[in-house]
């Protein structure tokens, strides 16, 4: 390689490859948890981001020189004499590999980062019931809010300390006039030191990850359901389970899972059969022992008997309330609130307690956040 004037070579382009995939797969991780719909490519870049972590971190110990740990700057007395140097001195020179604070900044990435991941991991068997570690739903899904709380706090943290990183890069670029902004798109610092050399092995472990960060980002993404996103809850088959409830009910619209509301709300509803929202259901149309079996059926697979997310969320926000729609629960319209009213008027949806049409399979007792598919 060519070495330019009062210039070092630091980042050979694997590594900022990778450190541009661990900023951008955080960001957009970041950003689609807003969105329900969007919850397959929230998963497929937490995982990327958790596949680059693990690679920085064994970058950190066989890395080319200005990537290793033992190079980073880490004492408090570097950290104080940087910021105080930073302040004073405008045109100071500066290290060719991490400085006390970039050192410091990179281990909070790898720390908070890996805490994420692995609760966002958790966060998915216990509440979604899908994934790596679905398992984990059948015991511990009354955990879920306190594992969100603490996956949503570390998220929050680490974008705060990503957002001071580009504050101090920025102040480099335009203050300093280091040309650090471009150090991580061309390699080359405006520093004193000698360039770094990376052999073939190192070439090939780097650029390995790199595809295996964009084939995840592909399978995951663009597959209805991957491992990533197995749900341990199987399709139920109500014709088998309750004949009754499969036949009768299913006359005149499609199943829905008992799990979705309350024992109390079930009741209310069988009881008062002689209006069912609008109609009324004679023993002509079903008769008495059938009325009974369906109650019990209901009653025995209500959502305090399920793991369901919407079973636990329902529950939640009741309170007292013991409605006989879906509609009317509270947890379903704070989870709606930002679909437009339109959408529900749609060809494709017509009415709000049409489940079906934005949530696949959930006639067979399946609530997966990443089968959700809102028509346009």
């Amino acid at each position: 390689m060519n070495k330019r004037p009062y210039e070092v070579f630091v980042w050979p382009l694997c590594t900022r490859i990778i450190h541009w995939i661990i900023a951008t797969s955080f960001f957009f991780s970041f950003v689609t948890s807003f969105h329900h719909s969007l919850f397959r490519w929230h998963l497929a870049f937490g995982l990327i981001f958790g596949i680059v972590l693990l690679f920085r971190l064994i970058w950190g110990f066989i890395g080319p020189n200005y990537a290793t740990f033992k190079t980073f700057k880490l004492s408090l007395n570097a950290l104080q004499h940087y910021f105080i140097e930073k302040m004073t001195n405008r045109w100071r020179k500066i290290y060719a590999g991490h400085n006390a604070a970039s050192s410091w900044f990179t281990l909070i990435v790898l720390g908070l980062g890996s805490l994420i991941v692995l609760s966002g991991l958790i966060l998915q068997g216990i509440q979604e019931a899908s994934g790596l570690l679905s398992g984990l739903n059948e015991h511990y899904y009354r955990l879920s809010p306190a594992v969100f709380i603490f996956h949503a706090l570390l998220s929050y943290l680490l974008f705060f300390w990503a957002s001071i990183h580009i504050v101090g890069v920025l102040i480099e670029q335009f203050y300093h006039k280091t040309n650090m902004v471009f150090a991580m798109l061309t390699g080359y610092k405006k520093a004193e030191g000698k360039d770094t050399t990376i052999s073939l092995v190192r070439h090939l472990f780097s650029y390995a990850v790199i595809v295996l960060s964009l084939g995840v980002l592909y399978f995951v993404a663009s597959s209805n359901e991957t491992f990533f996103t197995k749900s341990r809850f199987e399709k139920r088959d109500y014709k088998s389970e309750n004949s009754a409830f499969f036949e009768k009910c299913g006359k005149c619209h499609k199943n829905y899972p008992p799990f979705m509301l309350p024992s109390n709300s079930w009741v209310r509803l069988m009881d008062g059969l002689d209006n069912h929202f609008g109609e009324k259901i004679t023993e002509n149309n079903i008769t008495k022992s059938e009325q009974n079996s369906i109650k019990e059926y209901l009653l025995a697979h209500s959502a305090e008997t399920s793991t369901h997310k919407i079973a636990f969320k329902t529950l939640e926000s009741l309170g007292d309330m013991r409605p006989i729609s879906m509609s009317k629960v509270p947890y379903w319209r704070e989870a709606h609130q930002t679909i437009e009213k339109s959408t529900f008027k749609s060809l494709h949806v017509k009415d709000a307690s049409n489940c079906f049409a934005c949530h696949e399979d959930f006639e067979y007792g399946i609530f997966d956040i990443a089968r959700i598919h809102i028509p346009r």
